[in-house]
């Protein structure tokens, strides 16, 4: 990562198609705000979804996994694979066609049209196989075969993708089940994935002294083990105990490497802190799980935990730090704003969590509140964020 000049002057150039994740970090941020509204108009006041083909909660699941988090997950991988094999990924015409066809799945099945919908199914196909090629390409160019992993676990989520709208045309009848919560564990393994990577990177030379973090081969190999078992007895099989008893092992494991990772310092940083938060999201969802057991409260609970929390935290996280950096701006600079946006999100996370768990009776208004600090939190990002997606890097480079 490049360090910006000591007096960078910004370089009056639109950029939004020079690297990936300037257009997918934006419509990934806008949409957010865009699709969350409309689930808040639906949910919470009752309003009539113009989307056929799909029960409403079935289309908040899907755009929230293979729409608003897929993007963050392409601008990412767009960005990072270019770092970690010194190979160009896609960029200009490319980048913009592969941003569209995101763009047209999201906005087509909303004309209410049978015909559109299925256009829109078309187009969510073609971008993940898309997206999975333009990472493929440098990788297999230079070789790294180590990065299949992520490759693999793509191919996976396009798999579920076509599971979910084989459900949604009654092809595969659990097609929408296995599709949907496919996708949440496959996301969650893909973060994991890159989390081990980044992570003590991150934390290790951004609290500002040395420190050396701890790191367990076991913890990584057996952890996304653990995780394949759950998602197959969770989502395939449906063993109740198997799935409480892989989510408390994996609850103990993630707790392990989150505990190496701490130190103190993290807590003064909110580019780490936000991360830090994120990933305990996780571990309490797997918590949740677990206890879940003895059905003391809905499965949306956990889930939640897992996505609103987990998913949520660690890609607006990733999206703050990564537009920085590669835009040749200071990491430990940040936006002022940007405390607020961690803190709304991170409360949303637990009031949607937490409080239908101890006052169930108020369900309705908790999860209302929690939609509106989710908008809250991307609104504010998107306002201090989108003229760093378009605007060329302050320090002249490329990309």
């Amino acid at each position: 990562m490049q360090q910006p000049s000591l007096n960078p002057q910004p370089i009056n150039k639109f950029a939004l198609f020079e690297l990936g994740f300037r257009p997918f970090f934006l419509l990934a941020s806008l949409f957010s705000i865009i699709l969350t509204s409309i689930w808040m108009a639906t949910y919470t006041f009752g309003w009539s979804l113009p989307v056929v083909s799909v029960t409403p909660i079935a289309w908040h699941g899907h755009e929230m996994i293979f729409g608003y988090s897929i993007a963050v997950i392409a601008g990412f991988l767009l960005t990072a694979v270019r770092n970690w094999t010194g190979v160009q990924t896609i960029k200009n015409l490319p980048l913009l066609l592969l941003a569209s066809t995101w763009l047209l799945a999201r906005i087509l099945p909303l004309f209410n049209s049978h015909i559109l919908f299925e256009w829109a199914a078309l187009f969510d196909i073609v971008f993940l196989v898309g997206l999975t090629l333009a990472i493929l390409h440098p990788i297999v160019k230079v070789k790294q075969w180590r990065q299949l992993l992520i490759v693999s676990i793509l191919i996976m989520i396009t798999v579920a993708d076509i599971f979910y709208y084989l459900g949604i045309f009654h092809i595969v009848n659990q097609g929408v089940s296995w599709g949907l919560f496919s996708g949440v564990y496959l996301i969650m393994a893909l973060i994991f994935t890159v989390a081990r990577r980044v992570m003590p990177f991150f934390i290790e030379r951004g609290v500002g002294y040395q420190v050396q973090l701890k790191n367990w081969s076991f913890v990584d190999s057996s952890s996304l083990l653990f995780l394949a078992a759950l998602w197959l007895t969770d989502v395939f099989l449906r063993q109740a105990l198997l799935t409480a008893l892989f989510s408390l092992i994996l609850a103990v494991l993630h707790s392990i490497r989150l505990w190496g990772w701490h130190t103190k310092g993290i807590w003064q940083k909110p580019l780490l802190w936000v991360l830090f938060l994120g990933y305990s999201m996780f571990i309490l969802g797997f918590i949740l799980k677990a206890i879940n057991f003895f059905s003391l409260y809905p499965t949306s609970i956990p889930l939640h935990a897992f996505t609103y929390g987990g998913i949520g935290m660690m890609t607006i996280g990733m999206m703050s730090r990564i537009s920085l950096g590669h835009t040749g701006r200071s990491i430990n600079q940040p936006p002022k704003i940007i405390t607020w946006v961690f803190v709304s999100l991170f409360l949303g996370a637990l009031i949607r969590v937490l409080m239908p768990v101890f006052s169930p009776s108020l369900y309705l208004q908790w999860i209302g509140l929690s939609q509106a600090l989710w908008i809250v939190a991307f609104s504010l990002f998107l306002l201090n964020y989108w003229i760093i997606f378009v605007s060329a890097r302050v320090d002249g480079q490329p990309g």
